[in-house]
């Protein structure tokens, strides 16, 4: 059996009020071509299909169409709401497109859909599980007669372990969970909602039942733990932090229990986002542009110590698609310094500490370790 991943498309997405619908366009049909080159049997989507609970009419024009291409070539299609999606809105229609090969998350009730396919190995089950936060869980299964007795999740680790204790998943079978979370570990990118002091963190041990875990929410491609449990990227750059990565495709191959293939397929964008630094005359000089796409989204450093006077109409003339300018010379690096300074003298030593801890750990500390720290701190002064 061979599927795509893929996630995070956030279709209708605008960066730095640039809209990215034609170039989503662009990149969809790649992804359709993918799916045709490959031969793949189905297409799992985990997660932020639009950018906005409430999708633009173009957005959701253009999701209907990949959908229908999809379904229109046989591959069967797997997809579950993000944290950016309105998971109702993504449910509707449901049970009418599942006779068209597209299987959709509902709205989570406390159970999570599982479906089925078939090949020359047997049964493969594939669950999806939509975007969870512990709330969600506590309210589906407030009164629940399986429940007596048992705590509700109050974390976002207790709830989704919770989401999949109650999947029953038979450990015998082929298994894959699409899913929308953020896993302890995963590195980030500005253009993430980011949840404050890493509460949203859940460890990659609870999917320890499934082959693979197709994973959204992360920008950046990257594995956790094991290979099989997947973060894909996003299939376009959406900030100037993404400009060194490289987008693709992952292809998932399972064959026996236990033999997963996992490869990828670069993506090309119809323009690229990067990062431009010199001088205004040396990024102005012929020269310095001539062997490049010019039509590219950029954002250009330049380290002039004077502001150029009307610069960042003077640089569209050249970089049409210029997103953001900025200054790097000693005036900026002198205010950044300053407001460094004062951002830290506002805190505490506990503070400070808090801080490099959850840096080094991707976790907050506990209340027994504030404590200890608290005392640590007073005993040195």
């Amino acid at each position: 059996m061979k599927l795509l991943h893929i996630s995070d498309l956030h279709i209708g997405k605008r960066v730095n009020e640039f809209s990215m619908i034609e170039d989503q366009k662009y990149i969809l049909r790649q992804i359709l071509t993918i799916a045709d080159e490959q031969q793949a049997d189905g297409v799992m989507i985990a997660g932020d299909i639009y950018d906005k609970p409430v999708p633009s009419a173009e957005a959701v024009q253009v999701f209907d169409w990949f959908l229908t291409e999809l379904a229109d070539r046989g591959k069967q299609i797997y997809a579950v709401s993000g944290n950016h999606d309105s998971a109702e809105r993504i449910a509707f229609g449901a049970q009418l497109m599942s006779g068209r090969g597209v299987f959709v998350s509902p709205v989570y009730h406390g159970d999570t859909a599982m479906y089925t396919m078939q090949d020359s190995y047997g049964e493969l089950c594939l669950y999806l599980l939509p975007f969870i936060k512990p709330a969600v869980v506590r309210h589906a299964l407030e009164g629940a007669s399986d429940m007596e007795g048992k705590a509700l999740p109050e974390s976002y680790q207790d709830a989704v372990k919770l989401a999949v204790e109650r999947m029953g998943v038979d450990c015998g079978k082929r298994n894959i969970l699409i899913a929308h979370q953020f896993v302890t570990g995963a590195g980030r990118c500005d253009s993430e909602e980011v949840s404050v002091g890493g509460l949203d963190n859940v460890d990659a041990d609870v999917f320890d039942a499934f082959d693979y875990v197709a994973l959204g929410h992360i920008h950046s491609p990257q594995s956790l733990k094991r290979e099989t449990v997947r973060y894909c990227g996003t299939p376009l750059k959406y900030s100037f932090s993404e400009a060194e990565q490289e987008k693709s495709v992952t292809v998932v191959e399972l064959r026996e229990k236990g033999k997963v293939e996992i490869s990828t397929v670069p993506l090309v964008p119809l323009h690229d986002l990067r990062k431009i630094r010199g001088t205004y005359l040396e990024v102005t000089a012929l020269s310095f542009y001539q062997n490049t796409d010019t039509e590219d989204y950029v954002q250009i450093t330049l380290t002039d110590e004077e502001d150029i006077p009307d610069g960042l109409q003077k640089l569209r003339i050249i970089y049409p698609n210029l997103m953001r300018l900025e200054y790097d010379n000693s005036r900026t690096k002198q205010s950044r310094f300053i407001e460094r300074a004062e951002e830290i003298e506002q805190k505490t030593e506990l503070e400070l500490f808090a801080e490099f801890y959850e840096m080094q750990n991707n976790q907050p500390m506990t209340d027994e370790q504030t404590a200890f720290a608290a005392q640590l701190i007073e005993e040195c002064k």
